[in-house]
């Protein structure tokens, strides 16, 4: 299945049936973090697709974004971060989440997220993002705690030195509102 046509089919998978309003991700740019005693290294993607879809006052949330579309500024370790997260196995990253629509009108929400990479699914609770509404747009921005035992990951190395645990995510969204 290619990549356009499983994109699709997990966005078919929240329903739309009698939803009060719809959110589309706009805009998205999601940083990856790593740190090892040598060298510090981010890998950017702005592919995420996301929507979000509210009934009765509950909003459930879905992003997707390719593995492969992270970007280090280094081709070979990009190579090896698609190797070590198994991302011809696992090619997507996906998170979702379920808010109160009421949160739309909020500075500030705590969101539960559901997070599925490298054949692996974590919990994070209460993680904290910063909104700026205006208009039918919302800027979301946040740091996603992850780490690579989180999803089962075995640390790469350097020169038989790992790469530290943490693997903290910056997420910045703009959504806007159909």
């Amino acid at each position: 299945m290619n990549r356009k046509m499983l994109i699709a089919f997990l966005f078919a998978a929240i329903p739309t049936f009698g939803a009060d309003s719809q959110w589309v991700l706009q805009q998205s740019m999601l940083t990856y973090h790593v740190s090892h005693p040598l060298h510090q290294s981010e890998g950017v993607s702005h592919a995420a697709k996301g929507k979000g879809v509210c009934h009765a006052g509950q909003c459930e949330f879905l992003i997707a974004v390719p593995v492969k579309s992270f970007d280090s500024g280094d081709s070979n370790r990009d190579l090896h971060m698609i190797q070590v997260t198994r991302s011809a196995e696992f090619p997507l990253v996906t998170v979702r989440t379920r808010l109160p629509e009421s949160d739309a009108t909020a500075s500030t929400i705590n969101a539960d997220l559901e997070i599925q990479f490298a054949g692996q699914t974590a919990q994070y609770k209460q993680v904290p993002f910063k909104l700026d509404k205006q208009g039918n747009e919302i800027h979301i921005t946040g740091t996603i705690p992850a780490t690579l035992t989180d999803f089962k990951i075995d640390p790469p190395s350097l020169l038989t030195m790992p790469v530290k645990n943490e693997i903290p995510v910056r997420v910045n969204l703009t959504w806007h509102q159909q």
